[in-house]
Parts: C-alpha cells; structure tokens; sequence
C-alpha cells in the first residue's frame, strides 16, 4: 500500500502517534490546517492526495462528557465530525478507518458481537454509538470497536507503575471484566485489514488473551514490573464510586467477540505478553 495516500486525523493521541510509526509517509494536519470539527474547514480541505482516512481523533473524558461543556465536546468530536468527515469520504471517494468503543454496549451481553444492538450507558457512549451509526452510511469503511486501550501518553498501566514506584497498594475495580488493547494491536489490525483487503463493515479488535477485571490486570503489571511486595485489593465499581458525583456508568462486561477478525486471517496477540513488553519499554 502507498501510505503517502494515507490521511490520519488525531496523530498526536495514542493510536495516532502509533499510527504515524507505522505509516511514516502519511499526511496529517493540526487544526489550525484541517478542524474536524467545522463543516467548512473539511469540505474545503485538499482531499486530493488521500485515499483512505484513518480517524483516530475522540473526545474520551468520560466523566468529562457528564458535565454541559463535556456534553457539547463529546458529540462534537465523537459524532458531529464523524459526519463530515464521512460526508468528505462520498464526495471524494475515499475510505473511512474509525476507531468505536465498548462503551455503545450496557455490558449486559456476553461476548460483545458486531451485529450487538447499541445501548449505550453513558453520554460518551451515546456519541460513539451516533458516529458509528454516520460511518455505517458509507460503503468504504471499517469501524474498529476495541476496548481498554494502551499506548504511548497516558494510560492505566503508566498509572499503576507509578503508583507502584511510590510503593502504593491500590485498590482496584474488580467487576468490570475485558481485555486490554494495544496500540500495537490496533496497528496491525487495520494494516491487516486494509492489505488484504476485508470485507468493510465493523469488526471487533482487542488483544487476545483470558478476560480479566483491572484488579487483575493491575496484579499482572505489578508482578511484570517486579513489585512482588505490593497487594491489589479488589472492589466494585458502584463501591469505588460512592458518594462521587458526575460519574459515567460503566458497562461491566467488555467481552469482544474476536471471531469475525480472526476469519480474514488476522493473529490476534495475547495481552499477558504485549504487556509484559510494553512494561520492559518503560524501564529502558
């Protein structure tokens, strides 16, 4: 594939530095160039160059959406934009890469499948779930729902290492169960797809791997970290939240169902050792 024809939207998040890695020559602009986020600024943006648009641009506070300017920003990036950008995607025929969430579920089906009815808990989730529905109208796409994600800035695991390095035994959620996701993973799921061709439509992307609560994700990070001498203790989410207002709902369950990917030929990496990785990069 010729990358020089990739555009990617949010190249400075997570996914998006990652991305930029991965694709060295693709273009993408800050918003003093390209503001996603205003109708004109997109339609008279030089799409001439691109052929498929990798969107990894979100608004993610998801508390921050529970407050009237969180509210605005959310549905602004997370859906608003996605409708432009879609809009720019039929005019110039180019292909939509989106990134989605677990979070258009209530966390009440287990596993999590790509035909699952949206039913969202949250605002947040509820403007994810409208701009999966605006990439749905375009035939050129792939929406990539995922869960949990790590990667280069901030992130649970460099939260958990720090508090490790202060010699903290947290307490953590332990009934929120999922999988945690890579950049890495998410990279090369969206290489996967688009080099061999897929069929568009949605698929689910996390790393492999035993579903586990972040109770237990925090004890594996402390026992690859070797922080044998720190404890994790184990609490609900409505106990950790208690008495906190402007909190999201949480979906519990975020099992994703890997088999539709897995069909096109995809190898899905298990998280246990992606993690074990990630934290080694960090003591380099």
């Amino acid at each position: 594939m010729d990358d020089s024809k990739f555009f990617i939207i949010g190249a400075n998040g997570q996914l998006g530095t990652a991305l930029r890695e991965k694709y060295p020559n693709a273009r993408f602009a800050d918003v003093g160039q390209l503001d996603i986020t205003n109708r004109e600024s997109v339609e008279n943006f030089d799409w001439s160059e691109t052929d498929i648009i990798l969107n990894a641009a979100a608004y993610t506070n998801v508390d921050g959406a529970e407050t009237d300017e969180g509210r605005k920003a959310a549905w602004k990036v997370n859906a608003t934009a996605v409708s432009y950008l879609v809009s720019a995607c039929l005019e110039h025929n180019m292909t939509l890469v989106h990134i989605s969430s677990d979070y258009v579920f209530d966390g009440t089906v287990d596993p999590h499948t790509e035909d699952e009815d949206f039913t969202p808990l949250s605002i947040y989730g509820q403007s994810k779930a409208a701009g999966d529905i605006a990439v749905g109208t375009l035939q050129s796409h792939y929406i990539l729902r995922t869960t949990w994600v790590i990667g280069e800035g901030k992130n649970f695991v460099r939260t958990m290492l720090g508090l490790a390095e202060k010699g903290v035994s947290p307490t953590v959620v332990s009934d929120q169960i999922g999988r945690l996701t890579f950049t890495s993973e998410l990279v090369r799921a969206i290489d996967h797809l688009l080099t061999t061709a897929a069929p568009f439509g949605t698929y689910n992307v996390t790393n492999s791997g035993e579903n586990v609560s972040w109770a237990e994700i925090t004890r594996q990070i402390f026992a690859d970290a070797g922080y044998d001498s720190l404890t994790v203790g184990d609490i609900s989410t409505a106990e950790y939240f208690a008495g906190k207002s402007g909190i999201a709902p949480r979906p519990l369950c975020s099992k994703m169902d890997l088999s539709k990917l897995q069909a096109t030929g995809f190898k899905s990496h298990d998280w246990h050792d992606d993690l074990a990785d990630y934290i080694a990069r960090q003591e380099q």
